[in-house]
């Protein structure tokens, strides 16, 4: 039969689309073909960790990414994982779609709220949701954190494929421990069913890819686009990698922290992330210097950074697998790519903070019962071992702090775009400041979806997130102006942003508890209040945090994220079915969830 003269292959309609100014989401369209979209989480990874953002670790695979798609510098989330996660998902506020406060340390005042349910609520639809409901295959693998109940588990908000665990985190390996004192052992689901034994060489981060494989592989068939939710929980703690990765950084780190972050900043220097001259954030003031500790100290220190940066390049190795895959089945060229972290680097000793270290606030109880016996130790399956403040200042390079704090350091990830139609290839975007909210609203737009007023029959909140799709095609630098602003708020902590302008308002000993004003245009280590400089900028954007207050329901905690963590967390891990609720919310044993899961 002969060929159609007006017919045009795939391919060359996307050359001639490029030459004339069309977006691959336009001949996409024509041909009937929508993006698939690769969204990749990691868990606690920080800033400038990534060789494509200044780093020492070896991660090859992101760094191709990076030079063939767009890395952005103004990208921000919640200061936590499971607060990211939920606008992440919804498109929203976390005080409107259900986690105005982390589950597991609701102050008393919070318990039972609109907004502070712990879970991802019905006010929202999450995009997989929608996305399945318009001619979507939905994927996941890895780490939800978003409700355990029945109804609010991945396969109940709309991942039709998943294999997830449904806590903050735990054992990388199938020992099964888990480091919330709620649920001792972790559970997982599959497909909506729990999973009662894991794969016999279960690691999180090979297991996670092998399942997502597994998914995209078995669901082509039909031809549809998939949208797959990669949320690695590495590099979370506790830092645990597979044994024929433990000596991959051997003696890298023996130098300490402070000429690690030094090399780091120089190279952001050079890559141009941060300006020549710019101020950055000074040692937070109770750590001592790196060159100050005895040898032997100091090695032992590196050890715990050395498995750290293992588990990195571990993940950035098994991302690796996905794109091979993806390109083997033809499907590459029509992948959006979307990489992020979930917070920035975990600075807080979870067993020094029950010791009343100062700066080392944790959000979980102490793990006495997983000491690790020796820094040579660390690592290995059934060890316990987080690397602390003074890694985490380095992982967070330039900025101030990290996870858990409303500074910089605790909201500033990287982000990497890459796919078909994105503008820019190798680039950086320095002007965007974008938000892990306007991540769903960037994704329905590439799958040419409206985001819906109703779902289900009930009302839910429209998104406040912007989406990126002019920015990636090149049409605007940033789908913000200057006008527009950004807020924050978690366990009392606040903080707004406008343009160049940032106010906080912080817990001491990291703030003065009252408003400071800081520019980050000059001052991206937040050192600088300019309060009595510019009081008219800082009472505007006071009055925006009252706006923000407002609009999302807000609740500040009836106390400071320190009493939060000390009524939260004992000082042992209960035994298995005897463990109290949780502040008014109810504590479900692994047992029962499992027989409530199989009804």
């Amino acid at each position: 039969m002969k060929n159609n003269p007006l017919t045009i292959s795939f391919t060359a309609l996307l050359l001639v689309g490029f030459a004339i100014g069309f977006t691959a989401a336009d001949v996409a369209a024509q041909e009937g073909k929508r993006p698939n979209i690769l969204l990749i989480v990691a868990d606690d990874m920080g800033y400038s960790d990534m060789g494509c953002y200044g780093g020492e670790i070896n991660t090859p695979v992101l760094d191709n990414l990076a030079n063939s798609g767009v890395r952005y510098t103004n990208f921000y989330v919640s200061p936590t994982c499971s607060v990211t996660r939920s606008m992440l998902l919804s498109g929203t506020d976390n005080h409107v779609a259900g986690l105005g406060n982390m589950g597991e340390l609701a102050a008393p005042n919070q318990v039972g709220q609109p907004g502070y349910e712990g879970a991802l609520n019905e006010r929202v639809a999450s995009v997989a949701e929608i996305l399945s409901d318009n001619g979507y295959h939905t994927y996941m693998a890895g780490k939800w954190h978003l409700g355990m109940k029945p109804n609010q588990i991945p396969h109940a908000r709309g991942f039709e494929r998943d294999f997830s665990t449904l806590v903050g985190g735990g054992s990388h390996f199938n020992n099964g421990w888990n480091i919330e004192w709620q649920i001792p052992k972790m559970p997982y689901t599959e497909d909506g069913r729990p999973v009662k034994k894991l794969p016999k060489n279960f690691y999180s981060s090979r297991t996670y890819t092998d399942k997502t494989l597994q998914f995209i592989e078995e669901g082509r068939a039909d031809g549809k686009p998939f949208f797959a939710y990669m949320a690695y929980t590495a590099p979370h703690g506790p830092l645990q990698v597979p044994d024929e990765w433990l000596r991959r950084y051997k003696n890298r780190y023996d130098e300490g922290w402070d000429g690690i972050r030094h090399q780091r900043l120089a190279r952001m220097q050079e890559l141009g992330i941060v300006d020549k001259g710019a101020n950055t954030a000074d040692r937070a003031f109770f750590l001592p210097r790196s060159t100050g500790l005895a040898p032997a100290v100091r090695v032992a220190s590196g050890r715990k950074m050395e498995i750290y940066a293992a588990m990195v390049e571990y993940m950035d190795d098994q991302i690796g697998r996905v794109f091979d895959y993806l390109k083997e089945i033809g499907e590459y060229d029509n992948t959006i790519v979307i990489f992020i972290s979930d917070n920035g680097a975990e600075g807080n000793d979870l067993r020094g903070m029950m010791a009343g270290q100062p700066g080392t606030f944790g959000f979980l109880h102490a793990m006495n019962n997983f000491a690790e016996n020796g820094h040579n130790s660390i690592g290995r399956k059934g060890t316990y071992a987080e690397y602390g403040p003074a890694w985490a200042q380095v992982s967070m390079t330039p900025f101030r702090l990290w996870k858990g704090q409303l500074a910089e350091g605790g909201t500033r990830s990287p982000l990497i775009v890459s796919g078909p139609g994105v503008k820019g290839a190798g680039g950086w975007n320095k002007e965007a400041v974008l938000h892990v909210m306007d991540i769903a609203p960037t994704v329905l737009e590439l799958a040419g979806i409206q985001h819906p007023s109703t779902y289900k029959g009930r009302e839910i909140a429209p998104v406040q997130g912007k989406s990126w799709v002019g920015m990636l095609e090149g049409k605007t630098q940033s789908p913000r102006t200057s006008a527009d602003w950004l807020g924050w708020e978690l366990f009392g902590n606040r903080a707004i942003r406008q343009g160049d302008w940032k106010i906080s308002w912080l817990y001491e000993p990291f703030g003065s508890e009252d408003w400071q004003l800081f520019n980050l245009a000059e001052d991206l280590g937040e050192q600088y209040d300019l309060s009595d400089k510019f009081p008219e900028k800082r009472a505007e954007l006071i009055a925006l945090w009252d706006e923000y207050v407002k609009t999302n329901g807000v609740i500040i905690g009836a106390r400071s994220p320190f009493e939060q963590a000390s009524k939260a967390l004992p000082n042992r891990v209960p035994e298995f079915d005897n463990y109290p609720p949780v502040r008014g919310m109810e504590a479900i044993p692994y047992q029962k969830l499992l027989e409530a899961m199989n009804k």
